[in-house]
Parts: C-alpha cells; sequence; structure tokens
C-alpha cells in the first residue's frame, strides 16, 4: 500500500487535533507527519499513532522539500490565503477547512456522499474546499431525497453548537456556566460571541450582509446549490445554542408541485445513503439529538414528517458532530476519495 506524507496546518486546533484522530481512527495510510501552526504553537508536541511530533512554525518555506502529497488547512481563511499557494507549489494538494476558497470558480466544493465526481476537478488549482459544516450535514440529507422527488426550495433553521466557533468558544460556555453556578453570571466575559450564550439563545453567527442574512446563513445557501449542482430557493436562519458540541438542524423541504411525500419511503432511501442514520420513533421519545451524534462520523435523521397542509413538503431534523462530519471526518474522505482517483 502507498502511503502518504501529511501536512496538518492548524495542528493544535480543535480541527486540526480532531483530523489527526480520525486519520488514526481510520488507519489512513500516513506515511509521514508535518504539523504546523502560528509560531505560538511552535515547539509543542501532538501525539499520533504511538509517535510524537514537534509542531512546526508555518512559513512561506516550510513545504520546500518535504515531500508532502496532502495539506489540510484547517487555521483560518486568512492563513489558507496566504499560505495554501506554497503547499500546492510544493506538489501537495490541499484540502482546506475554511471559507476562503468553497466559492471560486476553480476549486471543488466536495462532499464526498453527494459529489464525489467534483474531485477529479483539483488539478485546476490543487485545492479541494471543505464545505461549511452545517451545509455539509444538511447536503448529506438533501442529497437523496432530492434524487427520489425533486427539490424545489428548502427551509432551515440550525442550531449551532459553540464548538463551531473553536476552543474559545467551548471555554467561553464553560466558563460562563463555572460563572453561574458561583452566581457573578452578570460579571462573566463576553468575548467569542456577540452575547452571553450561557442559558442563552443568539440568532446571529457571522458578520450580517446586506440582504439581512448573515454570511453563516449566505454559506448554507450558496453552497448547497454549488455542491448539488442545483439552482433551489434555499432560505437559512441560523442560531448559536448552549450545546458543547453537534449541530441540529430543523429542515423543511419543498418537493415539485405534484409530489405526494411517501414517509415511509423517505425513510428507506434516507437509511440506505452512506454515513446517514435515521432514527426516529416519536412515541418512544427516540430521535436524534447532540448526545447521540457527537464523537461519531454520522448524520442523525429523524422526526421525519409530511406536512399536514401540502402533500409535496417534508419535514424533518438532523442532528451531526460539526467537528468532524462538518469538517475533520469530511476532509479525510475528500483525501480518501483523491487517493483512489490517483492511484
Amino acid at each position: 500500500m502507498n502511503r502518504y506524507n501529511i501536512a496538518v496546518v492548524g495542528a493544535t486546533g480543535a480541527v486540526g487535533e480532531e483530523i489527526f484522530r480520525v486519520l488514526e481512527e481510520k488507519r489512513f495510510p500516513v506515511g509521514d507527519i508535518l504539523p504546523l501552526a502560528s509560531a505560538k504553537s511552535a515547539g509543542e508536541t501532538i501525539e499520533f499513532n504511538g509517535k510524537s511530533y514537534r509542531v512546526e512554525e508555518l512559513t512561506e518555506s516550510v513545504f520546500n522539500g518535504r515531500d508532502i502529497d496532502i495539506a489540510f488547512f484547517s487555521a483560518g481563511g486568512g492563513i489558507s490565503a496566504k499560505y495554501a499557494r506554497y503547499a500546492v507549489e510544493a506538489g501537495a494538494v490541499v484540502i482546506d477547512n475554511t471559507s476562503q476558497f468553497r466559492m471560486e470558480d476553480r476549486v471543488p466544493l466536495v462532499v464526498p456522499e453527494v459529489n464525489p465526481e467534483d474531485i477529479e476537478l483539483w488539478e485546476d488549482s490543487g485545492i479541494i474546499a471543505n464545505p461549511n459544516c452545517s451545509t455539509i450535514q444538511m447536503v448529506q440529507i438533501l442529497k437523496p431525497l432530492d434524487d427520489l422527488y425533486g427539490i424545489k426550495r428548502v427551509d432551515v433553521s440550525t442550531y449551532q453548537a459553540v464548538s463551531g466557533a473553536g476552543k474559545s468558544g467551548m471555554e467561553e460556555l464553560v466558563n460562563q456556566m463555572k460563572d453561574f453556578f458561583a452566581f457573578k453570571l452578570d460579571e462573566t466575559t463576553i468575548k467569542t460571541f456577540p452575547h452571553q450564550i450561557a442559558l442563552n439563545v443568539i440568532p446571529h453567527i457571522d458578520t450580517p450582509q446586506p440582504n439581512g442574512y448573515t454570511k453563516e446563513e449566505m454559506k448554507m445557501v450558496n453552497e448547497t446549490n454549488k455542491i448539488m449542482h442545483s439552482n433551489f430557493a434555499i432560505s437559512a436562519t441560523c442560531v448559536r445554542v448552549p450545546v458543547m458540541r453537534s449541530h441540529s438542524e430543523s429542515i423543511t423541504i419543498t418537493f415539485r408541485e405534484g409530489v405526494e411525500v411517501s414517509v415511509d419511503m423517505v425513510r428507506d432511501v434516507l437509511s440506505k445513503f452512506p454515513n446517514l442514520k435515521v432514527i426516529d420513533n416519536l412515541e418512544q421519545s427516540i430521535y436524534p439529538m447532540p448526545t447521540i451524534s457527537s464523537d461519531t462520523d454520522y448524520t442523525y435523521v429523524g422526526r421525519i414528517r409530511r406536512d399536514i397542509f401540502s402533500p409535496n413538503i417534508l419535514h424533518l431534523w438532523g442532528v451531526a458532530d460539526q467537528v468532524r462530519v462538518g469538517a475533520a471526518t469530511n476532509a479525510v474522505r475528500i483525501a480518501e476519495r483523491w487517493i483512489e482517483l490517483k492511484d
């Protein structure tokens, strides 16, 4: 078996650390490892397959002569914009977890269960983009249903965990909850989010846009249609909730006129789609929740029901671990498919 030299940019961040975990769990054919981070984190060590690797500083020349095959970038859009081209020039394929390249025409935007054929376009730029976490889990659900009935419109509300904001988001929730139990919540630090997140719900993720939506919401609109090669209408409302890990989504799907949704058929096609799990028994209180999906590689679907007024409308609930399914695992799955094409 061929082995591949791997670089991880943002090696000490939440997604970078998860990439190493997923690579190890999947027994990915890793040759050498090059963990990269800022000068602040350089010198730290990461553990992989029983060995310790020293984190090096990301520089313009760090890829030179290193024979890196795959470079995972998970350190923010500005870092990818500045340094990804140096990895490509050194001969690596870049799998980018930021929003920097997602909507560029020359860069494929890939969820392997949905559009694996687009990976073949990687040579044009040397980069494959990993979609937004909320988009990934949604298109995994939409794809088999679009094939079944043909989608006309999607309306989605997200309930996004604090881990979507990285380690700082998780730390802020924990610290605010500590302050709550110490009766000091009125003195708590608010830094990562625009408001207190503990015991609160914030209908605002990312920067506001002129159309009244946020950047996060528009990512879901634009990325979904690029991934699915579609042009159906999408509206998103993205909400931050005081959950540590795993995003939840309430999705309403309007199909073509004349369609009469069969819930049994929907359950069947979803249960057969790769990496989806249907758990749906309301009477027994069985449905997807963050506590079920966290630290797994599946997107869970439940609360599946046909609209009571329009037979061509379906409502459902989906949950997935956005650090894994929505970032690290999807990136590694892209790498696996890239290897299949390359070999």
